[in-house]
């Protein structure tokens, strides 16, 4: 699989689209089912993608159905609601009136069970020869409410065109074997996981059944002789998957079933004469050198499932280049039992815990096992045990630099299933912490797209509950990054809860007792202003948690860390732009710490940048200034005098999701000093990212206000110089946007 993606095609762009619009493009009934006000004549064969691509992207059920009982425009052959939310009558109306071909309804929700299937596709007398496929693993059969309901009782056997049947995980007992055995075209039979105790009946299918998976037949009561004389009357038999699961707590039902496999391969060449695939996963008492001889014997065979039988590694499997296994020898078994086995959980589950050894140190990107990781996690979304070791997979799979090679659906789709993960087992340590080091990747959590509220909600409940400090750093990390990512509203959101706050202060105030200095306190502070940049609420929630004497003693006793100053500096900044929230910060000793930091040549440019941004705005409202009229004076005085000596910072020191806080400041009645720190702001991003933040400055209106502030007689000519220098740097943008949009070929 080339880790460049594909774009998609304009059929997947469209059906996206017209899913994503269902609900306008449609009316609704008396029962409240969906219909489309105006329907083209649908191909065929886009009228099965459309409801494929509402089943995967989960909008399918009784209410948006209802748009297939138009049979007319919207003709269905092959349908799938697997795992669906389908009740039966909705089933009928919607699906059973089309001449279909092939019916997935496995793991259906909502009522639906065998009969009703079953009874409503032979009321339709197209579809009893109509139907070749139809697969039902997972729902009550339920025969008996047909007879409740005053209905004519059918059985599969009235769907006479049947070809392949899938019942796994079902109550198929003997009874419907007897009238499954009587279709007579019936070429495929999955009764895997069933409660059928007796085969006796597949005789009737000798000369048309091809293919007989019988995974986990816990009842079947047959001796092998017995066994084996039925499955040599199956003269068409290819493949048979008499496969078990290892995991099995109680295995008596195994023994004969291992005795059986046992003769199997052990006899002649002569019993089963098409088979050319057969699968034992799972058998624990057969011999490497029984398969050898089975092999040997057998030149025609392409499959042979080995997995959990120990006996994948014999060597004479591997002169056999057609042959495909199924095992754990090697990376190629170990694949092709996780493509085979996919709705198995017990193989699924050993596969990825073999996976898990061969990816430890995996140093190739490898997109095609961690699709096959994701199908697992995705097939068995309730089991423990497939994302304990899946995840740990996916770890092993996008570590360090493999990510970036990974197709970005790949990596959206597995992101996805760690957050579900997360949310599924949120009291279980190691998948935790599984997922969060997948997730604490730096290019995941900046280039990959996936849902970074929820991610960040799932993180911060976690941190709450463990305070292990190698996962509290990477968890902080994790946190103060998605933060920065979210929108000023999910921010908003996110800091409603007041938890939060004091879950990220609580590690603050814990690093800062002793005064170390690492990573997880500097993604904390990271994290905290993030979350009160523009959201006046956390900023409050931040103060009400004594955030903001916490941060004083912060910035005395990290005196000589700019880092961690320039991070406690920025979140003042954030509460100093909420006109409400100032007076809290009008504290002498405060400010004159901060102006002391201003003032200081020796101290770092960004910390005296954020530290003149406070006095900025908190001077900027002479009618709120409560304190000494000299100390602000003085601030006014020195604001001006430091900027001068500022010298041009190359690195990105801050970035800003919106110039509105500097409205105010540009004003013409403000102060020099107030005045020249907003420019010289604004001059330092817009130099480091020139077109985005030409596009806001004109989308805010602030060039209007830079306009007026250069225009203005009383403007200092340091403030004027800057004003025009960042008008003309807007102006050259728009330029090189204009002549790049004229150079763009147009169609005729």
């Amino acid at each position: 699989m080339d880790a460049e993606e594909e774009p998609q095609s304009l059929c997947e762009l469209c059906l996206a689209q017209v899913c994503c619009s269902l609900d306008s493009l449609c009316s609704r009934r008396a029962d409240g089912s969906m219909f489309l006000r105006w329907a083209p004549l649908f191909p065929q064969e886009i009228a099965d993608q459309l409801l494929g691509k509402m089943a995967a992207t989960g909008i399918l059920n009784d209410t948006t159905v209802g748009i297939f009982r138009n049979c007319k425009e919207l003709r269905l052959r092959r349908a799938s609601i697997s795992c669906c939310p389908v009740s039966a009558e909705a089933f009928h109306l919607a699906l059973c009136p089309h001449r279909l071909q092939e019916l997935d309804a496995s793991w259906v929700s909502g009522g639906l069970t065998g009969a009703n299937v079953v009874s409503g596709l032979a009321a339709n007398m197209e579809c009893r020869s109509s139907l070749q496929r139809l697969s039902i693993n997972g729902l009550h059969l339920d025969w008996e409410s047909l007879v409740e309901d005053g209905r004519v009782p059918v059985g599969f056997s009235s769907l006479q065109g049947l070809k392949t049947l899938i019942l796994a995980n079902t109550d198929t007992n003997d009874a419907s074997l007897e009238d499954i055995c009587n279709l007579p075209q019936l070429e495929t039979l999955d009764i895997s996981c069933s409660g059928v105790s007796d085969l006796t009946a597949l005789i009737k299918c000798k000369n048309s059944m091809k293919s007989l998976i019988i995974h986990r037949l816990q009842h079947l009561a047959m001796s092998p002789s017995r066994l084996l004389f039925v499955l040599g009357q199956l003269h068409a038999l290819r493949h048979l998957d008499f496969s078990d699961d290892h995991f099995a707590v109680d295995d008596s039902h195994m023994r004969e079933g291992d005795e059986t496999v046992r003769q199997l391969l052990e006899g002649s060449s002569q019993f089963l004469p098409s088979l050319v695939s057969l699968d034992i996963s799972g058998r624990k008492r057969v011999t490497e050198e029984a398969v050898q001889a089975f092999v040997e014997s057998r030149t025609g065979l392409v499959f042979l499932g080995l997995l959990a039988t120990g006996i994948s590694s014999s060597d004479g499997l591997c002169s056999h280049e057609k042959l495909k296994v199924t095992g754990e020898a090697n990376e190629n078994q170990v694949c092709e039992a996780l493509r085979r086995y996919r709705d198995r959980e017990c193989f699924t589950r050993e596969a990825l815990v073999h996976l898990y050894s061969l990816t430890t140190d995996m140093d190739k990107p490898r997109p095609d096992m961690l699709q096959l990781v994701l199908s697992g996690m995705q097939s068995h979304p309730t089991s423990l045990h497939v994302h304990l070791v899946a995840t740990a997979c996916t770890f092993n799979l996008t570590t360090q630099d493999l990510a970036e090679a990974m197709p970005v659906s790949l990596l959206t789709s597995t992101v996805t299933q760690l957050l579900y993960a997360m949310k599924t087992f949120p009291n279980h340590h190691q998948v935790q912490k599984n997922c969060l080091l997948a997730l604490c990747s730096d290019y995941i959590l900046q280039d990959v797209p996936f849902d970074k509220y929820l991610a960040a909600t799932l993180v911060i409940n976690w941190l709450s509950s463990h305070e292990d400090p190698t996962l509290q750093r990477m968890a902080v990390a994790v946190i103060s990054i998605l933060v920065a990512k979210l929108s000023t509203e999910q921010t908003a959101q996110l800091s409603k809860d007041v938890f939060i706050m004091k879950q990220l202060l609580a590690i603050v105030q814990q690093k800062a007792m002793v005064g170390v200095v690492d990573s997880t306190l500097k993604f904390a502070l990271s994290a905290l202003w993030n979350l009160t940049d523009e959201v006046p609420a956390a900023a409050r929630n931040f103060i009400e948690c004594q955030g903001l004497e916490l941060y004083e003693e912060v910035l005395e006793s990290y005196y000589t860390e700019p880092s961690i100053q320039q991070k406690v500096l920025g979140l003042l900044n954030n509460i100093a732009e909420v006109e409400e929230l100032q007076a809290d910060l009008l504290e002498e000793d405060l400010l004159e710490h901060v102006l002391s930091l201003l003032q200081d040549t020796q101290v770092e440019v960004g910390v005296r940048y954020f530290a003149g941004g406070i006095l900025a705005q908190l001077t900027s409202r002479p009618q709120g200034w409560t304190l000494d009229e000299e100390l602000r004076s003085t601030i006014l005085k020195q604001l001006h005098t430091s900027i001068m000596t500022w010298t041009r910072v190359e690195r990105e020191m801050v970035s800003y999701r919106s110039f509105r806080p500097f409205c105010p400041l540009l004003q013409t009645c403000q102060p020099p000093g107030v005045q020249l720190w907003a420019v010289w702001a604004i001059h330092l991003v817009c130099s480091q990212n020139t077109s985005h933040y030409s596009s806001m400055l004109v989308m805010e209106g602030t060039t209007e206000l830079l306009t007026a502030l250069a225009a203005h007689p009383n403007t200092h000519s340091d403030i004027k110089g800057l004003s025009e220098t960042i008008l003309q740097m807007v102006e050259h943008q728009n330029h090189l946007e204009a002549s790049s949009n004229q150079a763009e070929p147009r169609n005729s």
